[in-house]
């Protein structure tokens, strides 16, 4: 009897554990959609490497220096070394005929970053610098 209630309770813990694995494994796929939400922008354009520039020189302005750049790949890597190592990846992607998908991906030491702040700051100096850039102007 006393070895069917400590099967008993095993069977049962291991279910219990089950059910909760299962739900974090959703909250997990919640936040990473919510996550992506945050880091990527779509933009009305099909000039990859004007927007590659565009990302680059935004960036700069940002404090970051710039450690790797790739058009074939669609990739800039960059540091901001002031007070703290904040590094940003961002990639550039088609998405349709007539835009391209930005993502920016931060990271503090080797830590990514969840905080919304630094993606917004990035996003909103880049629609302003795209928007400069569409229309000419300096």
């Amino acid at each position: 009897m006393k070895n069917n209630a400590i099967l008993a309770l095993l069977v049962f813990s291991l279910l219990v554990g089950c059910g909760t694995t299962q739900q974090r494994l959703l909250d997990s796929d919640a936040s990473q959609v919510q996550m992506r939400s945050i880091q990527t922008r779509a933009f009305d354009t099909t000039d990859k490497e004007k927007t590659l520039r565009t990302i680059m020189s935004t960036l700069q302005d940002l404090g970051f220096v710039i450690d790797k750049a790739d058009t074939t790949l669609g990739t800039v890597s960059a540091t901001k070394l002031k007070h703290y190592a904040l590094r940003m990846t961002v990639t550039v992607r088609p998405r349709g005929e007539t835009q391209l998908l930005v993502r920016a991906n931060a990271q503090y030491n080797v830590n990514p970053v969840t905080d919304p702040e630094p993606y917004q700051q990035f996003f909103t100096s880049l629609e302003k610098a795209m928007f400069l850039t569409a229309h000419q102007a300096d």
